[in-house]
């Protein structure tokens, strides 16, 4: 009898370490998931000025919209926590799209290398961006379920797990795909 209770209580200790252990795992997948957006977050801010101080001079007659870039991304790089920076990086979005909407009206732009070179990356960039918050949203999601799961959640308490934030996208505006048009190629009329 006391062998059953050993083997018991060994068997439930184990579980326990697995569960603790899984727990953190998966809080760490998540830490550096969002470690992974912000990597490409700072990227896409550290190009926004190269971009603005390459179409600045041809777009002297714009100024607020360029203004309106600067601004946003000022807020972006400032913001903390899923939620503000989901927000702040939507409207930087939004921002980004006028300017490149607005500079469809520019034909030194459209034909400058500069300009071309860095909507390039920061279309790439954007794409980074799109795939980490992905990764980001799907490992959070393991780690919320797993810690809400029966009996895991028995565990959750001692590995300090708290349900981790999605990034959600909560403004309707922030929803709309900005139409911007990067080919250099226009149908003839």
């Amino acid at each position: 009898m006391g062998w059953i209770l050993l083997v018991l209580v060994v068997v439930i200790a184990l579980w326990v370490m697995g569960a603790y252990n899984s727990l953190i795992a998966l809080k760490n997948q998540v830490i550096n998931a969002w470690k992974q957006i912000d990597v490409q977050l700072k990227r896409r801010h550290d190009l926004i000025p190269n971009l603005v101080n390459t179409v600045k001079g041809a777009m002297e007659f714009e100024r607020g919209t360029l203004e309106a870039v600067i601004s946003a991304r000022n807020k972006a790089v400032s913001a903390q926590g899923v939620a503000q920076t989901a927000k702040a990086e939507g409207e930087l979005s939004q921002a980004l799209g006028r300017l490149f909407a607005l500079s469809e009206n520019y034909p030194e732009l459209k034909s400058s290398a500069n300009v071309l070179q860095l909507q390039e990356e920061l279309t790439s960039t954007e794409n980074k961006i799109g795939f980490a918050r992905q990764l980001y949203n799907d490992v959070s999601t393991q780690y919320n379920t797993k810690q809400a799961q029966f009996p895991t959640s028995l565990v959750a308490g001692m590995a300090k797990a708290s349900p981790a934030e999605l990034w959600e996208i909560e403004d309707a505006a922030e929803r709309a795909v900005p139409k911007v048009d990067l080919s250099m190629n226009k149908p003839v009329a």
